[in-house]
């Protein structure tokens, strides 16, 4: 299927891109030798890190601002709104140091100091929230991002989390990209879910490729999405604080397609962590902390065959994690060493 807007097309003619959003996109496919060794199946990463904001998220900032350029929803003088743990927030700064927008983010102040800087370094505003409230407290990110769009004149809220648009983004680059890097092959797709596009949007396309291909979502400790996947039931039990950024939800984003989702994982922070390391020490990849819970999970699902090809998204780059996972004081500080 073709779509009006692209976000993969990479240069013109003569192979020169004429700005940085023609680099997003056409990621590369990794196999993890030591992993698919340890595991006795065939283990690839999806490099989203190797987009020019270093995640994910760039596909879906590109999508939704020309996007809602061409519906005229977006106009000169407009401020950009999001709710957002940082990267898409970073990738959004980058579309609109580009288009010529304001831009104004709130995010829960778990995020890491390098996620924040770094919007703060493309120009965003950036409102700090406390991350252990409800999503319905006022102090919230997701209430504040609200109370910002009511506040500011000519502003658009790109919410994330139920605009359809974050599928979409992954339906048109991802899904086909992942199909056409393993000829077809594949047999199972994993990601971590957070707003859930880039799961709902890429499993959604490789489904109607081939419908037995088996779709693991990620979830963590703390979270809700696994038990409302399995019961239909929204259980506020399930919440608790955790470190992971990406991962989870305290909310059931409207992104999230449950139907395309075969079976849930939960991890902890501990666990993910200590896998994202190895995956940097034995596979010389420095991948994000939502990256290291996708690996996890697929250590925790014990019934790989040899046969089996198997992709999980590496939503990020580790740059964005220095303070963090990949710091030995904050591992100890957390008790993970």
């Amino acid at each position: 299927m073709v779509t009006e807007i692209t976000v993969t097309s990479r240069s013109n003619t003569i192979g020169v891109s004429r700005n940085i959003l023609k680099t997003i996109g056409n990621t590369p496919l990794i196999r993890l030798t030591h992993l698919s060794e340890q595991l006795n199946t065939n283990i690839f990463v999806k490099n989203e890190g190797a987009n020019p904001g270093g995640s994910s998220k760039d596909r879906i900032a590109a999508y939704i601002i020309q996007k809602a350029e061409r519906l005229g929803t977006l106009k000169p003088g407009s401020t950009v709104i999001e709710a957002t743990s940082g990267n898409t927030g970073f990738a959004l700064a980058m579309v609109c140091a580009i288009r010529g927008y304001r831009c104004v983010f709130t995010v829960a102040d778990k995020a890491s100091a390098e996620k924040i800087n770094a919007l703060k370094a493309m120009g965003a505003e950036v409102v700090l929230c406390p991350a252990k409230v409800k999503p319905d407290d006022p102090r919230s990110y997701y209430q504040q991002a609200l109370r910002l769009t009511e506040e500011i004149p000519n502003s658009f809220y790109t919410n994330q989390n139920f605009n359809s648009d974050n599928i979409h983004a992954h339906y048109y680059s991802t899904g086909p990209e992942i199909w056409e890097q393993t000829k077809g092959k594949i047999t199972h797709f994993a990601a971590a879910v957070g707003t859930g596009g880039t799961i709902s949007g890429t499993a959604r396309f490789l489904k109607e490729q081939n419908p037995n291909i088996e779709v693991i979502g990620v979830d963590a400790v703390g979270s809700v999405l696994k038990k409302y996947h399995e019961t239909g039931i929204f259980d506020e039990k399930e919440i608790s604080s955790y470190k992971m950024e990406g991962v989870g939800k305290t909310i059931i984003p409207g992104n999230v397609d449950f139907d395309v989702i075969d079976r849930f994982i939960k991890v902890n922070d501990r666990d993910s962590a200590l896998t994202l390391r190895e995956c940097a020490t034995k596979e010389g990849l420095l991948l994000g902390y939502s990256s290291g819970a996708g690996l996890q999970a697929l250590k925790q699902k014990y019934d790989w065959q040899p046969t089996d090809n198997v992709v999980v998204i590496g939503c990020d780059h580790g740059g964005k994690y220095l303070s963090s996972v990949y710091n030995d004081d904050w591992m100890k500080a957390q008790g993970f060493m």
